[in-house]
Order: C-alpha cells, then sequence, then structure tokens
C-alpha cells in the first residue's frame, strides 16, 4: 500500500485536545487518520496506539449494536488522561467491507445469523482489513514502540508482522449492553477476541 502524509492541524474535542493528521492514498484517495496527543516531544517509552476502524453506526449514531462509539470514547480519555497517544482511524467501515454491505449483514443478523455468518452469507470474508499503512502512520509519528489497545489478537499479529515493536497490550472493555451482548460473544468465540 502506498500511502502519504496529506496535512495536520490542532483538534479540540469534549475529550481533550489532539492533533488530527491526515493521511491519503495517492492513487486510490482513500484517506486515514492519526489523532494524537504528546507525541510532539520526543520520547523513547511506549506509546498507547489504538487501531480503530471507521464505524459510522457506532462512532457518529451511537449504536448498540456494538461496542464501538464507547471504544473511541474511552481512548480519546485514556489518552487524554496519559497526555500521550494515537488512534489510528482507518476507513475501513464494516471489518472492511463497506458501509452499505454493513447494513446488509445488519438486516441479516435482525434475522438471527451472526456477525460471521452474516458476512459469509454475503460472499463476503468475516473480515477484511488491512493494517499495511499503519507502518507508515507510525512511523511518521515517530513512534517506535506500543502499547496497543485492543481486544483483537489478529490486530496485534499484524503489527508485529509489520515490523512494529508491541510492548504490551491493553484491554479496552467498554460498551457493554443487552443488544450486542451476542455479537460480543461471537467475537470472542469465534473471533478469539480477548475479553
Amino acid at each position: 500500500m502506498s500511502i502519504e502524509f496529506v496535512a495536520s492541524s490542532k483538534l479540540p474535542t469534549a475529550h481533550g485536545d489532539f492533533i488530527i493528521s491526515v493521511f491519503q492514498d495517492p492513487e486510490t484517495k482513500e484517506e486515514h487518520v492519526a489523532l494524537s496527543k504528546g507525541l510532539e516531544i520526543p520520547n523513547s517509552a511506549p506509546t498507547l496506539v489504538r487501531i480503530h476502524s471507521e464505524c459510522l453506526t457506532g462512532d457518529a449514531f451511537a449504536s448498540l449494536k456494538c461496542d464501538c462509539g464507547p471504544q473511541l470514547n474511552a481512548t480519546m480519555d485514556l489518552i487524554q488522561k496519559q497526555g500521550r497517544g494515537v488512534i489510528l482511524y482507518l476507513r475501513q467501515e464494516g471489518r472492511g467491507i463497506g458501509l452499505t454491505n454493513k447494513i446488509r449483514a445488519y438486516a441479516l443478523q435482525d434475522q438471527g445469523h451472526d456477525t460471521v455468518d452474516a458476512n459469509l452469507l454475503l460472499n463476503l470474508p468475516a473480515d477484511a482489513r488491512k493494517y499495511d499503512m499503519c507502518s507508515i502512520m507510525l512511523h511518521h509519528l515517530g513512534v517506535q514502540q506500543v502499547k496497543l489497545i485492543t481486544n483483537n489478537p489478529l490486530k496485534i499479529q499484524a503489527l508485529k508482522d509489520l515490523g512494529i515493536n508491541v510492548v504490551d497490550r491493553l484491554p479496552l472493555l467498554v460498551g457493554k449492553n443487552p443488544l450486542n451482548e451476542a455479537y460480543l460473544k461471537t467475537k470472542r468465540d469465534r473471533m478469539d477476541h480477548m475479553y
């Protein structure tokens, strides 16, 4: 993947002040964002990092079908509290299948299928995300060692495969509610998420 830094700016938020940096693939024009805090002062200590895939329904509309919105908000709060960290906000809606297919998968989940089977019934992979842009983004930000905020072992392995030094994992256990209990159980039982 070819991805390049485009621009950055200050971004005051309800969680605190951050720097927002945009990266873009020059061929596809696909954009990804790094939301960072405290990186302007070089520090060799491991940096808190969350890889967060875009979730319009959870992040913007506060959907109770997933735990994405609460994960994003909790991570922003944690980075604000720690004073240093990065959220790599990847434009990979619906685990990489896109918004339209995600809503089609939601409709199948409404009929009783779990999140994995819904994707497979649409002839799509259970998880189509890629993480190769993460190494370019982290390198640009000067992050050398990572404390990864995740429940997903695939993200840990993906970063290690890219040569990123993942020194620790922090669990992110937020957003559970009666409407997403089966979804979270499926992620644990069928996708090996660590809850």
